[in-house]
């Protein structure tokens, strides 16, 4: 169903075209190890070091899901515009694989695209979420002349239609499980110090996570009439000992859950949009193994993906945004107690952190298989 607050014009100006921005993935076992190099340049990560952390990859044939995510997105994008008659051609570029960016633009300009809105496939404020896809962006401009206007939508995770499939896949997690099964709500781990820094005013990256949560319990609470222990935990944390990264994780969660007895446990990966590979491997390879050693009874809750409330509220906020640069006052859904992400970043917002040199001792896996998590 569609948000009740759905906008009721579908005029794009000042857009003509909208661009789905995403972190691309390996297709076959040829690719890991160029994907992996993309996905590190600049680090001094060793081959052989990439090599091991492919095998999360090779595991699944050398292919990543996300890119095939990304082509029904797009299809169904495609769909939900036409349906609603909102006449703008999508195009999708990715950050860390073909189709890349940087070509992706060029076909835009061949096309005489000269404004585009963007939607990025990450739903939360941090730098590599929001910050790292504005410079991507930044330096396509700069590579390709004549390059459009991108203009980012808000951050979307508060919104009803990103909500509302969690909320739905949720109790369809609970089903299978005991009446007094815990729900852990999954994102992926960054360096504290990162959160620290996310949004205008520090620390959003976990706070809009923990609305998030909140909304979907409070939801999941009203339906079932049982409340029940509820925790934010975090995947695929990397990057050397030393340095401080959100926590627990997941897998450390299910141990402590176990050791007080619980019946049960839906995981929820609020974190993510689609079933990329932090999903597939972190939580349903790594983490379902870990409940199974324990005894635990575990459901994983599905991700957004192509729900049909998931696909409008991306198609509205693409109205949304285009009346906003019209100067009018479109109404900007969401739930919580945050309010409505914003549409312009400050200058200062997210900046990059410095990154220790890598070394034996470094774990880089998050940082390498990363598709999508902030």
């Amino acid at each position: 169903m569609a948000d009740p607050q759905s906008p009721t014009t579908t005029d794009p100006t000042p857009y003509d075209a909208v661009l789905l921005l995403s972190f691309g993935g390996p297709e076959k076992t040829e690719d890991v190890l160029p994907f992996l190099q993309n996905v590190t340049r600049g680090r001094g990560i060793p081959d052989e070091r990439l090599k091991e952390v492919g095998e999360h990859y090779y595991q699944f044939g050398g292919r990543s899901p996300i890119n095939d995510q990304n082509r029904a997105l797009l299809a169904a994008l495609r769909v939900s515009f036409a349906e609603a008659g909102l006449d703008l051609p999508i195009y999708w570029g990715n950050r860390n694989w073909a189709p890349y960016l940087n070509d992706t633009v060029r076909e835009m300009v061949d096309d005489g695209v000269r404004r585009a809105v963007v939607i990025v496939t990450s739903a939360y404020p941090s730098y590599s979420g929001c910050r790292q896809y504005r410079e991507n962006l930044a330096a396509a401009t700069e590579a390709v002349p004549g390059a459009p206007r991108f203009d980012k939508l808000r951050h979307y995770a508060n919104h009803p239609g990103f909500v509302g499939p969690f909320v739905e896949a949720t109790l369809a997690a609970l089903e299978g499980l005991p009446d007094d099964a815990a729900i852990a709500y999954v994102t992926h781990s960054i360096p504290n110090a990162m959160n620290a820094t996310s949004g205008p005013q520090g620390g959003a990256y976990v706070e809009w996570h923990l609305d998030v949560a909140d909304q979907i319990s409070a939801e999941v609470e009203r339906r079932t009439g049982r409340s029940r222990r509820t925790d934010l935990v975090y995947c695929s944390r990397s990057g050397p000992p030393q340095v401080p990264w959100l926590e627990p994780d997941v897998n450390d969660h299910l141990d402590g859950l176990a050791a007080e007895k619980a019946t049960g446990v839906a995981v929820v990966p609020i974190g993510f949009v689609s079933d990329h590979m932090e999903v597939i491997y972190d939580l349903d390879t790594e983490a379902l193994a870990t409940a199974e050693k324990l005894s635990l009874p575990m459901a994983r809750a599905a991700t957004p993906g192509v729900h049909p409330d998931f696909v409008a509220m991306l198609r509205d906020l693409v109205i949304e945004r285009a009346a906003a640069e019209r100067d009018e006052q479109p109404g900007r859904p969401c739930g919580g107690r945050l309010g409505p992400g914003w549409d312009d970043c400050r200058a200062d917002c997210c900046p990059a952190l410095r990154r220790p040199p890598a070394t034996t001792a470094t774990t880089p896996t998050a940082v390498l298989t990363s598709e999508e998590h902030q």
